[in-house]
């Protein structure tokens, strides 16, 4: 049986163009799957007759009449456009039309709508943004990156499991290494919320490094990192930031005059594996983590490349069982992971 995925066609800046088009690139090399388009119905038929490919049969249209705005408040996309692309592509989710759904659209929007229509995993109190930082040895999986500025430390023992599961399904590490951000190693560091989620960690059976620095990322320190999503956003926006004035300022010096022109032709191939290797739109693609359904939220400016790799990614995970191999880590924990104040909130 195939994996159907429910794309947002009318998401991000650049709408039903880019996202068609990356749509049938990924079903071109996916034999097994098959995308749903959801959106209105004339701007993605449009967009799918300017594409040629055998891989068009496995494409169906789902037609939405309501489009969510990247400026609109997440309640009011929630109460007031239940026939927006985005919430129809989940809502097919929910009912079993597809295993998972890709949108670039309103991050807000898509947590609110994915957390009230599908709910959260049992043991699950907040849904968590995980995705991949390329690190010296490879990546390493982040989370959360931005759905939980406020978080309690029972919460964030929860993201290091669904981070851990995460990576031992999709990497297929057993027992990935988890790392808490911090601002030392030392145990005496931090405040504490930090101090009291380590000593939680301690007494877990998931496979914990410790505390870890910001440097610790890009070492590739530890397999998982975990962090309040006010931490790790400001981390993951910081990123990108260096990623691009690092890109910036080696063409400026390659370009700075002739002489460094005719170098640079010489280095093409040299540069051309630096940026492929720090290329954002390769590491494209953050997980709704803890719901009951895979979600994939793209970034905004995504192109055609990075939506594909985005749509890779809800693959992946649906192929791999993350929704299964998180239950199991739930069920395992000798621990308890959600505080008693909070266990009656995933029936809200």
């Amino acid at each position: 049986m195939g994996i159907s995925i429910a794309v947002d066609a009318m998401g991000g800046d650049h709408g039903p163009p880019v996202i068609v088009v990356a749509s049938i690139q990924f079903l071109e090399e996916t034999p097994d799957a098959s995308v749903i388009l959801v959106g209105r119905e004339g701007d993605i038929r449009k967009a799918l007759s300017s594409v040629r490919s055998i891989a068009a049969d496995r494409v169906s249209v789902r037609a939405a009449t309501e489009v969510v705005e990247m400026h609109e408040g997440p309640a009011s996309a929630l109460r007031g456009k239940k026939d927006s692309s985005m919430r129809v592509a989940v809502n097919l989710v929910k009912d079993g039309s597809a295993q998972a759904c890709v949108s670039a659209g309103n991050t807000g929007a898509l947590m609110a709508i994915s957390r009230f229509v599908l709910k959260t995993l049992p043991g699950i109190d907040r849904p968590a943004i995980a995705s991949q930082l390329p690190t010296r040895k490879g990546a390493t999986t982040a989370l959360d990156l931005g759905a939980n500025v406020n978080c309690t430390a029972e919460q964030l023992v929860q993201f290091a499991v669904m981070g851990s599961a995460l990576v031992a399904a999709v990497d297929g590490i057993e027992r990935p290494t988890v790392g808490l951000l911090n601002i030392g190693e030392e145990d005496i560091k931090g405040n504490d919320l930090v101090k009291e989620t380590a000593e939680l960690l301690k007494a877990s059976d998931l496979n914990f490094y410790g505390n870890v620095e910001g440097d610790d990322i890009y070492k590739g320190t530890t397999d998982v990192i975990v962090c309040d999503g006010f931490v790790g956003n400001v981390a993951l926006k910081t990123s990108e930031g260096l990623a691009l004035m690092l890109a910036d300022f080696l063409r400026e010096e390659f370009t700075r005059n002739p002489m460094r022109k005719l170098l640079g032709l010489f280095a093409l191939p040299v540069l051309a594996a630096f940026k492929r290797r720090v290329d954002p739109r390769r590491y494209n693609g953050a997980t709704l983590i803890g719901l009951k359904g895979v979600v994939v939220k793209s970034h905004g400016h995504a192109d055609a490349l990075a939506f594909r790799y985005a749509l890779k990614k809800a693959y992946t995970e649906v192929a791999h069982g993350v929704l299964e191999r998180i239950a199991q880590r739930l069920a395992a924990m000798p621990v308890p992971v959600v505080a008693p104040s909070l266990e009656s909130s995933n029936d809200a």
